[in-house]
């Protein structure tokens, strides 16, 4: 069905005020929120680089709106291929592409113009962080398109969704500085503690949903999926993530290790917002409305700045090996 056909008899003012905004919509910009996964990267070259990574509020600026508009090319694409599943889902049904009114030529123009945006902001910052933007844009051509299509494979479909948090932290890293990488241990908690909301996300979804047949005509991976199997991975991912994350505290700041009962308390929360009918996890992007939670990450955040510059010297204690004779 053609855009002109969909919107038959409608005035032609009106015909491209709806039109515009079924493409505008597709873009999420309100999913932009997400991007404060950049954050974290930024703190950690400051904090681990400090005679090289000084905080610079354009290059901030930029890398904010280049991440922005390279996981909106992601997201139109991810609409578009999307359709026809979408149609099965109770809200995302109502979606532009569930209904029908997006044309492929539009969409790939939009991509095209959001991805050129994108790369060429980050080519503003740095090869590395450009590279690093190359690889959010690659993402989400193995998420969404086939033959790779890994959103449709059970597991998979989370850790490869999760790996954009992995990506986003090191945008967040070269914003300031295009040089080294972060340690691997924070970056494989932040791609697993990602997998962890991802499984959460998921459950909710298919909890909400309540009709497994249904649940596998919206996402092919649920087919394979269970409630329980959902929690058990969920489980898994967040062990791994906590694991990876004691190592960095440990390793480069053993006072962070303080914070980390409200680091656990975040996890457990997280996974009872997840329970909950009609779960916000279901959406992270209106996670913010959640006030709880967001005092809770205040709290961890204000945490881990305040013992950034206590020090306590019995905590060496803990990782000091003791010698039996």
């Amino acid at each position: 069905m053609s855009i002109e056909e969909t919107i038959k008899g409608v005035p032609l003012r009106d015909r491209w005020t709806a039109l515009v905004g079924d493409y505008v919509r597709i873009a999420r910009f309100d999913h932009w929120v997400k991007n404060i996964f950049v954050l974290p990267g930024i703190a950690l070259a400051m904090l681990l680089k400090p005679d090289y990574a000084h905080f610079d509020f354009l290059a901030f600026v930029i890398a904010l709106l280049a991440t922005g508009f390279t996981a909106s090319a992601n997201y139109v694409i991810n609409e578009y291929l999307d359709a026809e599943f979408d149609r099965h889902h109770p809200i995302k049904s109502k979606r532009p592409g569930a209904q029908g009114r997006l044309e492929a030529r539009f969409v790939a123009l939009e991509y095209v113009l959001l991805a050129g945006l994108g790369l060429g902001l980050a080519a503003l910052i740095n090869t590395p962080f450009l590279l690093t933007a190359v690889c959010l844009l690659a993402m989400g051509i193995i998420y969404n398109v086939r033959p790779l299509r890994s959103k449709d494979r059970a597991y998979a479909d989370v850790l490869t969704e999760a790996v954009n948090n992995a990506i986003r932290l090191l945008l967040g890293w070269y914003t300031l500085d295009g040089i080294g990488i972060p340690p691997s241990s924070v970056i494989l908690a932040y791609w697993m503690g990602g997998a962890y909301l991802m499984a959460i996300k998921r459950y909710a979804e298919y909890r909400e949903i309540a009709d497994p047949a249904r649940a596998g005509l919206y996402r092919r991976s649920f087919a394979h999926y269970s409630e329980r199997s959902l929690l058990l991975s969920s489980f898994f991912y967040a062990l791994n993530s906590v694991l990876f994350l004691g190592i960095f505290l440990v390793k480069y700041n053993v006072e962070y290790v303080l914070a980390f009962p409200l680091v656990a308390w975040l996890f457990v929360f997280y996974f009872h917002l997840g329970t909950k009918p009609r779960s916000t996890a279901q959406a992270p992007e209106k996670l913010y409305r959640e006030r709880k939670l967001m005092l809770l990450v205040t709290a961890v955040v204000v945490a881990f700045v305040v013992l950034t510059f206590v020090d306590i010297p019995f905590m060496q204690d803990l990782v000091e090996p003791v010698h039996y004779p």
